[in-house]
């Protein structure tokens, strides 16, 4: 059996990380399995709709490298694939319902109240109470003459119970009593979400549903539906929560819960599907480092888990981190250009630069405030930096180390990293000293802070002779 997945997303505003892993998981179980990933665009509910959202939609997808075979862009031999296209399809099959006494035409009022308990010990109804459900053929033939109008409503029996097999959660059963008469199609001609779902799952011969596990509840009422089609049930994979640092779900209003916020950040589309794969799937190994093609290898839906999943930040910093450094040194210069500032692009070895401080930057975004020292020192950098117990430099030895090494420096020809080490380690050999006390004042000098992300010598060649020699000037003059 060819296996078909599909991400399934309503265009309503950014896309949700919750949504980017259902779309991850099930493009790598198609994969896996050399099956078919199909985007579909769930667009019926017109009140939501937000402008540009289905181009956010394509843009997600496509930074992200989870390409689709058939969707609306694409087409393919079960289209169309957005919904408000297929309503006729909706109607044809709600009529199909009716037919078979598996629904009923709802006349209410969406404000009406529904009927109460009749006596004091039964339970509350739940949702509608079925009322439309009740009336005879003529009262509905004389409503329909009226020219009332109506919504469709899925038949539940409230006796007796449904079980499924949920792929992550095991045996579910619900006990109908739990359950409403959910609408169907509504008084506008389109259907509701759980209703296309199951006749767009169909159709398009979906085999494996992945989904948030709060649909669990809603599940039922989608499997009484394919019986009463006489349909084939789809294998259901409800993925476990996505919860923020406050133990809440993650939503846009308690963290990074849009792809657009991480990418905005700095964070790399590989670290981000690294990452969000982790959040619910583990291995069953040590690793951590994925690449989309290590996930299409590894990826075994027999392996997510029940547990909410806990969004980590720190944790995604230090993945990104590790995929920066995996960069191809040209590709990692293409997107640290993105984010250097003009005074660097322009005044610096920028290529040289990235070079350099590749295997330190954590996020593309941190790189300004990284470099900003590069094209402007901060002249009134605390005295103090230059006082370091490890490599026991002082003030009066770190000025003693800078006019001797400003001295040194200038007589330099080629002003090269080769050329300047060599210069500094011919002086600490000299003093009779060890490098890190002679790197130490350099590094305060030419940077004005303690944590670089690149050597003093580094920066030094990257400022040019004249500055570095002003700096460390300036660095000498300060400790007399």
């Amino acid at each position: 059996m060819e296996v078909r997945t599909r991400f399934a997303p309503s265009p309503t505003g950014y896309m949700h990380i919750g949504n980017l892993r259902t779309a991850l998981y099930a493009y790598l179980h198609a994969r896996k399995n050399e099956g078919v990933f199909i985007l579909r665009i769930e667009d019926t509910d017109q009140a939501r709709l937000v402008e540009d959202s289905v181009k956010v939609i394509y843009e997600s997808l496509a930074v992200t490298g989870l390409e689709h075979d058939e969707g609306p862009d694409k087409g393919g031999p079960v289209g169309p694939y957005t919904q408000s296209e297929r309503r006729g399809l909706y109607k044809e099959y709600a009529e199909k319902l009716l037919a078979g006494g598996h629904a009923y035409r709802c006349f209410c009022d969406k404000t009406e109240k529904t009927e109460e308990p009749e006596e004091e010990h039964e339970a509350p109804i739940l949702g509608y109470d079925g009322r439309c459900g009740r009336l005879s053929a003529g009262e509905v033939q004389a409503k329909l003459a009226q020219g009332l109008p109506y919504v469709i409503r899925q038949r539940i029996d409230r006796e007796g119970s449904t079980t499924f097999k949920d792929f992550v959660y095991g045996p579910i059963t619900v006990d109908h009593k739990q359950l409403d008469d959910q609408i169907l199609l509504k008084r506008d001609g389109y259907p509701t979400y759980n209703f296309a779902n199951v006749v767009d799952d169909h159709l398009m011969g979906i085999t494996h549903v992945m989904r948030g596990c709060e649909y669990i509840s809603s599940t039922p009422k989608y499997i009484l539906l394919y019986k009463a089609f006489g349909w084939e049930i789809p294998e259901h994979i409800h993925l476990p929560h996505i919860m923020g640092p406050n133990g809440k779900k993650l939503s846009k209003r308690e963290g990074s819960a849009a792809l657009s916020d991480l990418l905005n950040k700095g964070y790399l589309p590989e670290a981000i599907l690294n990452y969000i794969a982790l959040l619910g799937w583990n291995p069953g190994t040590e690793q951590e480092f994925f690449t989309k093609a290590d996930l299409i290898a590894k990826f075994d839906i027999a392996r997510i888990g029940k547990a909410p999943a806990m969004f980590d930040e720190t944790k995604l910093t230090w993945l990104n981190a590790q995929h920066i450094k995996a960069l191809p040194p040209e590709k990692a210069h293409e997107l640290f250009l993105k984010f250097y500032p003009e005074a660097i692009t322009k005044g610096f070895d920028a290529k040289k630069l990235t070079g350099y401080i590749q295997g330190k930057v954590e996020k593309l975004a941190d790189l300004p405030q990284m470099t900003a020292f590069l094209a402007a020192l901060d002249e009134n950098y605390a005295k103090d930096l230059f006082v370091h117990a490890k490599n026991k430099t002082t003030l009066e030895g770190s000025r003693a180390v800078l006019q001797d090494l400003g001295t040194a420096l200038n007589g330099l020809g080629d002003w090269d990293y080769g050329a300047i080490l060599g210069t500094v380690k011919a002086y600490a050999e000299a003093k009779g000293a060890k490098l890190g006390p002679v790197m130490w004042p350099l590094r305060i000098a030419v940077s004005g802070q303690a944590v670089t992300p690149t050597g003093a010598v580094e920066i030094a060649e990257l400022l040019g002779k004249a500055e570095t020699l002003r700096r460390i000037a300036l660095a000498a003059a300060r400790l007399a």
